[in-house]
C-alpha cells in the first residue's frame, strides 16, 4: 500500500505550523517545527512573494498531510465531495472527518492519525464488532467503533486507556472507555473541525 515515506517534521516545517503528525512529541520541545521554524532546504530562510496558486497549492498540501491521504485518493474525495449536497469544502473535510483511521485518533485510541492508521491495518478495530482493516473506511452515523478484546487484552496502549481519561473528545464522537469503543453520534460539522484550514482554496485550486 502506498503511503508517504517524507520525514513527518519535514512536513510541518515546510507547511509552517505543526501538523501534529508525530501526536504527544509535538507538544514538547523536541516538535521539529519548534527547534527550527524555517521551512527545509537551503533557502527555507528567504521570504518570497507566494502567489494566488502557491496560496491554493499549500492549502491543498497542508491537508492532504494532516489526514495522512496521497495526491490522487485525495482528489477523489475532492470528486465525491464535489457531487454531494451542500459546500465543497466542508463536505471534503467532513469525509477526511469520517475516516476510520481519524476517527480512531479523534477518539484517544492513539496519539496521532498515523499511529491510528497502524492500528487499523494491524487488525486491531472493529465497527459493530467485525474487524475491519480499511483506514481509508468512511463511518456513517450510528455505526460503534471498538478495539478487539484480544488486542485491548494485550496491547499496552489500549490497557492504558482504560486507567486513563483520554484525549478530549470532539461533539459528535461518544467515547466509553471502560468498553474501548465509541459510537459515531452524528456527522462532522464545520465548527467541530478544530484545524487551521481555509478549504475555500482547495476548492479553487480543483476549480482552475
Amino acid at each position: 500500500m502506498a503511503r508517504n515515506l517524507e520525514p513527518q517534521c519535514r512536513q510541518c516545517r515546510r507547511e509552517g505550523l505543526k501538523l501534529y503528525l508525530k501526536g504527544d512529541r509535538c507538544y514538547t520541545d523536541k516538535c521539529g517545527i519548534t527547534r527550527k521554524p524555517t521551512a527545509p532546504g537551503q533557502h527555507g530562510t528567504s521570504r518570497r512573494k507566494v502567489s494566488e496558486y502557491g496560496m491554493q497549492l499549500r492549502e491543498k498540501q497542508k491537508v492532504r498531510r494532516i489526514y495522512g491521504v496521497l495526491e490522487k485518493q485525495f482528489g477523489n474525495y475532492f470528486n465525491i465531495a464535489e457531487k454531494m449536497k451542500g459546500i465543497t469544502g466542508e463536505n471534503l473535510l467532513q469525509l477526511l472527518e469520517r475516516r476510520l483511521d481519524n476517527v480512531v485518533y479523534r477518539m484517544g485510541f492513539a496519539n496521532s492519525r498515523a499511529q491510528a492508521r497502524q492500528f487499523v491495518r494491524h487488525g486491531h478495530i472493529t465497527i459493530n464488532g467485525k474487524k475491519v482493516d480499511i483506514p481509508s473506511y468512511i463511518t456513517n452515523v450510528g455505526e460503534t467503533i471498538g478495539i478487539r478484546q484480544r488486542s485491548a487484552a494485550e496491547v499496552e496502549q489500549f490497557k492504558a486507556l482504560r486507567e486513563g481519561t483520554g484525549r478530549a473528545v470532539v461533539p459528535w464522537l461518544q467515547v466509553d472507555y471502560d468498553k474501548l469503543e465509541g459510537t459515531l453520534a452524528a456527522l462532522p460539522s464545520r465548527e467541530d473541525i478544530d484545524i487551521e484550514i481555509q478549504e475555500q482554496l482547495i476548492v479553487e485550486y480543483y476549480s482552475r
